[in-house]
């Protein structure tokens, strides 16, 4: 096939994706006055919340798999290019220092390498091989799940990535923004979450690219809740790295067990900055070791931790 039978092709299937299509009431947004274009483009991504709680169920059943497989001590894999990767990327850095997760349990993957996160890379996602190639470079195996993220669905890259880790035995999840999508076939779980065109016709970057966002948000931090890394609606397991964190740290320890400032630092310090430790150390009047201790015997688990010593 020639490239440009190859591009005839494309073209045809671009003209069947919702997110492709030009809606006939942002046609003349060019010529409007700019507080009117701002309003049209926010009021149109009222819409993405909707969108993306319609497909909750599904959402579900992927923070299951995904969190069934972390438990045996598995991966969350992202993988994506352009928008989506990046996407992929962000959420994947954002979750080791906001519940203290091994960084290597949370993988970005975008077609083209690190420099496509601050640059395009001409050509990576047409190419299906790579995926596949780079999620055999990661070592993904029958205890990881990859997340396979585009807005049209088709994108060989992650169409090949899916099929090589559905070969390899991995759990696979495809976040789309179209309907019947080759990467939804491909996937134990099919996430397809339809915001119709975008204000700029085919720029997925927007309404598609913030309910991706919202999904992903949403599949790592209820994987993380289910997990045991929060209690009560607040962040124990997050790292004490830097002057903000740690005085998030002590605010947490004060607002879980009533404490106070004092209490909270002392106890923070006894346990090496590990919040949940310094929560059973306040709540239960136990030493920091002991904290550390009783919650490694219950996986850090901190409300079974403290039904432990009721």
């Amino acid at each position: 096939m020639t490239r440009s039978d190859r591009i005839a092709r494309l073209r045809t299937e671009l003209e069947g994706l919702t997110t492709e299509h030009a809606a006939a009431e942002f046609a003349d947004l060019d010529v409007l006055p700019t507080r009117d274009v701002v309003r049209v483009m926010l009021d149109d991504g009222r819409q993405v919340a909707d969108a993306v709680l319609a497909r909750a169920d599904d959402i579900a059943r992927a923070v299951d798999l995904v969190a069934e497989r972390m438990r045996r001590g598995g991966r969350l894999v992202y993988l994506g290019a352009g928008t989506p990767g990046r996407l992929g990327v962000l959420d994947a850095s954002e979750i080791p220092p906001t519940f203290g997760l091994d960084p290597s349990r949370v993988v970005g993957i975008i077609a083209g390498g690190p420099a496509a996160l601050v640059s395009s890379i001409e050509g990576a996602e047409d190419d299906a091989s790579l995926g596949a190639a780079d999620l055999e470079a990661a070592g993904v195996g029958p205890d990881d799940v990859v997340v396979g993220i585009t807005a049209s669905g088709r994108t060989p890259y992650v169409v090949g990535g899916l099929a090589h880790a559905r070969g390899v035995g991995a759990g696979t999840v495809a976040v789309a923004c179209n309907r019947g999508t080759a990467v939804a076939a491909l996937a134990d779980v099919g996430i397809e979450v339809v915001v119709g065109p975008e204000v700029v016709a085919g720029s997925t970057r927007l309404k598609a690219g913030t309910a991706q966002k919202l999904v992903l948000n949403t599949i790592s931090t209820v994987t993380m809740i289910r997990l045991g890394k929060t209690y009560a609606g607040h962040m124990v397991d997050l790292q004490t790295s830097n002057e903000k964190l740690l005085a998030r740290g002590e605010r947490t320890v004060m607002l879980v067990t009533g404490v106070d400032e004092d209490a909270a630092r002392a106890a923070l310090r006894d346990t090496g900055g590990a919040v949940k430790a310094a929560i059973l150390v306040c709540m239960k009047d136990l030493p920091g070791p002991e904290a550390l201790d009783l919650l490694a015997a219950h996986d850090g688990r901190l409300r079974d931790a403290l039904e432990a010593t009721t």
